[in-house]
């Protein structure tokens, strides 16, 4: 049974127009209870009569049309009185039960929300255009959520238990899930749900959503277009991924691109593109796949450009060898709070490959291989902005050295606390710029009139 989560803590947006927005929200979720005891009676009644091992067997339409009818008749038989609506809603509950994530899975069809999040059977949460909100409807107990993990990792072959009591998997629509149960949480089993993007974020897009502006895309365009090698950097949630796809429309439709992911999130928009993703252990613990085994294997492939979706370990190593030996125009996201933190996390990834390089010959393959840093962060008020537009300009004794081609002004905020500003240039002409004018590109454009309002920049 799912119900209303009587004793859950209440979220509550301390501004007035954020309250109205959470309340809207809940009203919008929130079922009559009595309804909720239904569809658990009825869920009950229908494991009784249907063999599940005959349903199991059916494809994904049959099985749901299989489940509908006798839903549909037990509702009838149990609340004959039921209305129209009260009883779709009884119904499709049930299905969710029986097929889906239970009560969450109504939150995976909301296109406007991008993160569930099960913090315990009578705790949910959801993240809607940056801002997170509680869903009124909770799961029975925790033995309700461990089945929907379950149902999760069996779909994938994979496994949960105290032997191995966290598990990364993929949903059919490419949603990312992470759920880890006791003894590493000890009040109950986590799940959260990264939901995937089923449409393809542009670049224009991402200017009318006051990302970036226009003048830094076109730069970033032909940053990428002409191939320079470009790292995306932010914090969890920041928008790199996304970013990353937009940016994916610059790369010319005649190159073969080849991505590394674990697991696989973008979605490019070439046709010419084969995706590749890490495997974990299998259940025996045995014949993992990692991302620096698939970089190996790329090399192999005539790539002309290797996207990863994001550097993590390892193979940070084979990416800067990659390129620094022919394969320019290389993309990929990384973890990091600033540009300056992205250099510093690539150079302990290298560490991490257990080569024995002093820390002066991984940095000059660091400054040597690196163009452009673009990092974007996630403001107070959920939004996403492109903060920096960072060059690697090279190495000054042991120091990799950058200049900053954009930065972010913060204006303040609005009465509803929006977040103002703008990505503007600093006036610093790209060492790169002479090299681009060659191939018929004149970045002077984007520097001329920096500064004309008497801003002071660091760096």
């Amino acid at each position: 049974m799912t119900t209303t989560s009587p004793n859950a803590p209440s979220f509550r947006p301390t501004d007035g127009a954020a309250a109205l927005s959470a309340a809207v929200e809940e009203q919008r979720f929130r079922v009559d209870a009595s309804l909720l005891v239904l569809v658990d009676d009825i869920h009950r009644r229908l494991l009784q009569e249907v063999d599940l091992a005959a349903l199991s067997a059916l494809e994904g339409e049959d099985a749901r049309r299989a489940v509908e009818e006798v839903a549909r008749r037990l509702t009838v038989q149990e609340s004959p009185h039921l209305t129209g609506p009260e009883r779709e809603e009884v119904v499709i509950r049930v299905i969710d039960e029986v097929l889906g994530l239970g009560p969450i899975e109504r939150l995976l069809h909301d296109d406007s929300i991008s993160e569930v999040m099960v913090n315990d059977f009578n705790e949910v949460y959801y993240e809607r255009d940056g801002v997170i909100l509680e869903y009124p409807v909770g799961f029975k107990d925790r033995d309700h959520v461990m089945r929907i993990i379950d149902r999760i990792t069996s779909n994938v072959g994979r496994r949960v238990d105290e032997s191995s009591p966290m598990v990364d998997a993929r949903l059919a629509d490419g949603s990312r899930v992470n759920a880890a149960i006791p003894p590493v949480v000890p009040r109950g089993p986590v799940l959260t749900i990264r939901k995937f993007r089923q449409d393809k974020h542009t670049l224009a897009q991402l200017i009318e959503n006051d990302t970036l502006t226009p003048e830094s895309s076109e730069f970033s365009g032909i940053c990428v277009r002409h191939r320079l090698n470009v790292i995306v950097s932010g914090g969890t949630g920041s928008g790199k991924t996304t970013f990353l796809n937009a940016l994916s429309e610059y790369i010319p439709a005649n190159e073969r691109v080849v991505t590394i992911e674990d697991p696989t999130e973008l979605r490019l928009q070439q046709r010419h593109v084969i995706s590749m993703e890490a495997r974990p252990p299998n259940v025996e613990g045995k014949n993992p796949v990692t991302q620096r085994d698939l970089f190996r294997n790329t090399l192999r492939m005539r790539p002309d450009r290797i996207i990863v979706g994001e550097v993590r370990g390892a193979e940070a190593f084979e990416m800067l060898q990659a390129m620094n030996t022919g394969h320019d125009g290389s993309l990929t996201t990384i973890h990091a709070n600033s540009p300056r933190d992205a250099l510093s996390r690539v150079e302990n990834m290298v560490l991490m490959a257990g080569y024995d390089l002093p820390v002066r010959a991984i940095r000059e393959q660091v400054a040597s291989a690196i163009d452009l840093i673009i990092h974007v962060a996630r403001m107070s008020d959920g939004s996403r902005r492109v903060t920096q537009i960072t060059e690697i300009t090279g190495m000054e004794s042991e120091v990799v050295t950058t200049q900053d081609i954009f930065v972010f002004r913060h204006d303040g905020l609005t009465s509803d606390g929006k977040v103002m500003g703008a990505l503007i240039p600093t006036g610093l002409m790209p060492s790169f710029a002479e090299r681009l004018r060659i191939r018929g590109e004149d970045l002077t454009r984007f520097v001329q009139g920096a500064g004309a309002e008497g801003i002071s920049w660091t760096r």
